[in-house]
């Protein structure tokens, strides 16, 4: 399958989902509109002082963080394949009362969309697992910064991607073990059906298939050196932005983990690279 038919599918998919996501309670968008917190706080506590500095939000869904870093004083960009997520980023700026500029488009036409260069890239939660090319992506996010720039990339870890709960379909109080199940060196797409977001909603979905990829810890490190840039940070966590998993629990600080007892596992990982 093509990459283009890839991303068909999957925008279709995103088109789809954005109305329901900016009325969720996961995202806590009237939270963000009433002034309060909403990045988690791995972000919260590594994307370092912002003020003064311009930054490029590359697949920003419909933009909350984007805004969320501009309080941050950052002087923000967020880009976005979906036309539906762009407007409703546009909507949420104008309601918030904070400049922002944001490009619809595909995230390998970046640099040609874009004209300005950055002193931040920010990539986070769910973003490189629907791109089919890893070391485009790397040469993107290298071309978008300016000499000294950083990325700043907090992802799901590509080891937990790689395993199910079988029992998922008996719901949250399900305890099966979790299982090896996709493969971790991949590069044809996962195809995944599912009626619902990962938002927690019921409404049914018209465009239920997705693809996604598994790119490893030692594809994303080489892709980014190879595209020039030099690590200065990379750290693993035991924490989610979602519940991969039914059993997975919510705690105090909106991140999921593994429940008590069970066998503590890399759930995400976090990196800075800059451009020399």
């Amino acid at each position: 399958m093509s990459h283009q038919e890839t991303f068909a599918i999957n925008q279709a998919r995103w088109d789809e989902v954005v109305a329901i996501h900016v009325a969720s309670p996961f995202y806590r968008v009237k939270e963000f509109l009433a002034g309060e917190e909403i990045l988690l706080p791995i972000e919260a506590s590594e994307i370092g002082d912002l003020r003064g500095k311009s930054l490029i939000h590359l697949q920003c869904h419909f933009g909350l963080d984007t805004l969320a870093l501009a309080w941050r004083g950052a002087q923000v960009t967020g880009l976005d394949f979906s036309k539906n997520a762009i407007a409703a980023a546009r909507d949420i700026a104008t309601q918030a009362g904070i400049a922002a500029n944001f490009v619809e488009g595909n995230l390998y036409d970046a640099p040609a969309l874009i004209n300005e260069r950055f002193d931040r890239a920010y990539v986070t939660w769910g973003a490189i697992n629907w791109l089919p090319d890893i070391k485009g992506w790397a040469r993107v996010a290298a071309a978008m910064l300016k000499p000294g720039g950083e990325l700043y990339l907090l992802e799901g870890h590509p080891f937990a991607f790689t395993l199910d709960q079988p029992d998922r379909e008996l719901g949250s109080a399900a305890v099966g073990v979790l299982q090896p199940a996709y493969d971790y060196f991949q590069t044809a797409p996962l195809v995944f059906d599912a009626d619902t977001t990962y938002s927690g909603e019921d409404t049914k979905l018209k465009n239920t298939r997705t693809h996604e990829f598994v790119h490893g810890i030692g594809a994303i490190l080489t892709a980014l050196m190879e595209a020039g840039l030099t690590l200065t940070y990379f750290k693993e966590h035991d924490s989610l932005a979602w519940a991969m998993w039914p059993k997975m629990i919510e705690g105090p600080d909106r991140m999921y983990r593994l429940p008590a007892g069970e066998t503590n596992l890399p759930l995400s990982f976090s990196l800075k690279v800059r451009k020399a």
